[in-house]
């Protein structure tokens, strides 16, 4: 008569070939991993800098129409004013927005806190993405318009520190 054995579980050689096949998984795996967070912070970054280039333009042609008197309280001159953009109030100057808070990042309506971003003031305004490897190669720059007639700078995205 043949019995049978009951098996209680798994052999020796089959946890090894199981964790072994784990480990090259993660080898694999991992490394993409940390590639598509940086592939995010460049995705973040430019769109960020459509947003920026796109609420420059938008702000000015809301000038324009406020310097055409086609607006019925203009607050916008040639020199500087404000614009109202979805009813918040952009400072301008020379046509264009600002490089400071109550500017362009208000006309792009970028928030640092839940958009995780680093803005540092001045002109040029530097935008970088938080939690980059190198913040200084993870960044955009806006510098306002230096006279009349003139457009601002806006940099392409620097995304080699992302």
């Amino acid at each position: 008569m043949i019995t049978r054995r009951a098996h209680g579980g798994f052999t020796l050689i089959e946890l090894v070939v199981v964790i072994s096949i784990i480990g090259i998984l993660a080898a694999v795996a991992l490394p993409r991993y940390i590639d598509m967070q940086s592939r995010s912070r460049v995705a973040k970054l430019n769109a960020v800098y459509g947003a920026v280039r796109s609420a420059a333009a938008l702000a000015s042609a809301a000038c324009r129409v406020d310097l055409a008197g086609l607006s019925s309280v203009p607050a916008c001159t040639q020199e500087g004013g404000t614009v109202n953009m979805d009813g918040y109030a952009v400072t301008m100057r020379y046509g264009y927005p600002t490089a400071d808070g109550s500017g362009i990042v208000t006309a792009a309506q970028i928030n640092p806190q839940t958009d995780q971003l680093k803005i540092l003031s001045g002109n040029p305004l530097v935008i970088q993405v938080q939690g980059a490897v190198d913040a200084v190669n993870c960044q955009i720059t806006y510098q306002e318009p230096p006279g009349r007639g003139q457009a601002p700078a806006i940099a392409p995205p620097v995304t080699g520190g992302c």
